[in-house]
């Protein structure tokens, strides 16, 4: 009976070598499968002169890469969420078809197509090799592997339901990925708009009114201009004159926000009002509402204790207000005490949520309660998304008239003047 040479995985991931009998090289891959092992290479013993010929082609093709130069302050760093979405739920299909971690991670570093997430997938690969767990290896990547990453991967390497925990992440990074894109869609619309409205305001101020105002001095000897033209020339006048000061100063209220932003008190300034803002405040609340929900659900669903789910939630909040609220629950629960009442004082939380999870509480099931606040906020965010989209066309539409259609009637009412004062004297 032939023997075959071969070199396989374990069920860890560690590479074994040996010898065995088969009747056929299919027949060596089967008893090697059915021992637990995932074959890499396998040969007829003293035919191996295959193995050594691609093992130069490989070699050979490594050397002839050209050489690229690489600037470490310019590379990439992170990863888009719909990536990292799509590379954790190809894993988890992976791991639940009965591949080894390791067997997995090396299918997808040969066939992921952003460098960066590749590059990351092979250092997992490696880490995990050398006898990590996977989530210290995806703590080593804060930049693409936040903490509810990490600590939903350790919640279940811990409890053996690891392919779970990620089909629950990819789950998660989608509803959120969607609920994202909603509301940045929804803000899109009205920013271009804004743009572009300033844009030809300044467009007619810097450029067109100037040459009007020349034209009526000419033509009208000195006549009181309309009230409106006169308000809209000193508008141009000012606008053209300080056109640099304008700049300036709108550079230093962007580099005063982002500094703002960054202090603790002004953070939480900013999101508060931005959550009484008229229109989209209601918008930002439910986004908040909606990603707390469904973090903290995914997180306690997925084996992660309380308090530290709180601490993750809280740090992956995206809004100072909430997480303000989730650290005096934290607090709360620290001491024995129910998660509703800090909930209820923070002033940020609907009756409806408080008392949906205040039954999730008593009943013992608050996981699944969260996860469905979460579903009735995405509804709630699709609404609201409609009902600004709808509400927002007509207004910027009319805005960007009258600013337009204003220039446009101060410029014409003493060309009016003109063309009558004309007339009269033929």
């Amino acid at each position: 009976m032939p023997r075959y040479t071969y070199v396989a995985l374990d069920a860890r991931g560690q590479e074994a070598s040996g010898v065995i009998e088969a009747n056929t090289q299919n027949d060596a891959v089967g008893q090697l499968r059915q021992a637990g092992y995932f074959p890499k290479t396998i040969a007829e013993e003293g035919k191996g002169k295959a193995a050594k010929v691609q093992k130069a082609a490989v070699t050979k093709s490594a050397a002839s890469k050209p050489i690229s130069l690489n600037l470490p302050f310019l590379e990439r760093k992170t990863v888009k969420g719909k990536t990292l979405m799509i590379f954790t739920r190809q894993l988890a299909t992976l791991i639940d078809a009965g591949l080894p971690l390791l067997r997995g991670l090396t299918v997808l570093a040969k066939q992921e197509p952003d460098p960066v997430l590749r590059k990351v997938i092979v250092n997992l690969a490696e880490a995990v090799q050398g006898g990590g767990t996977f989530s210290e290896s995806l703590a080593g990547h804060p930049k693409i592997f936040n903490k509810l990453y990490v600590n939903m991967v350790k919640a279940g390497e811990l409890g053996g339901v690891l392919e779970l925990v990620l089909l629950r992440l990819a789950e998660f990074q989608e509803k959120a990925q969607k609920i994202k894109n909603k509301v940045v869609s929804a803000m899109f619309y009205p920013a271009i708009v804004l743009v572009i409205a300033i844009a030809i305001m300044a467009f007619l101020l810097v450029f067109i009114v100037p040459k009007f105002q020349a034209i009526f001095d000419d033509m009208l000897g000195g006549k009181p201009l309309p009230a409106l033209t006169q308000f809209v020339i000193a508008v141009s006048n000012g606008v053209k004159n300080n056109i640099l000061l304008i700049i300036v100063g709108i550079v230093i209220l962007v580099i005063l926000y982002s500094i703002l932003k960054k202090t603790p008190k002004g953070a939480a300034f900013i999101d508060t009002m931005t959550m009484k803002m008229p229109l989209f405040g209601d918008l930002t609340r439910k986004s908040s509402i909606s990603r707390f929900s469904r973090t903290l659900g995914t997180l306690v669903t997925s084996g992660v204790p309380i308090l530290q789910a709180l601490n993750i939630t809280r740090e992956t909040a995206g809004n100072v207000v909430i997480a303000n609220a989730i650290m005096k629950v934290h607090d709360s629960v620290k001491e024995g005490e129910s998660i509703v009442q800090p909930l209820e004082a923070s002033g940020v939380f609907p009756p409806m949520v408080i008392s949906m999870i205040d039954v999730g509480e008593e009943t013992g099931q608050l996981p699944e309660m969260l996860l469905k606040v979460a579903e009735v906020y995405d509804d709630e965010v699709d609404n609201a998304v409609a009902g600004l989209t709808s509400l927002l066309e007509p207004i910027m539409i009319v805005f960007l008239a009258v600013v337009v259609g204003t220039i446009v009637i101060a410029l014409f009412m003493p060309l009016i003047s003109i063309i009558s004062g004309m007339q009269q004297q033929t």
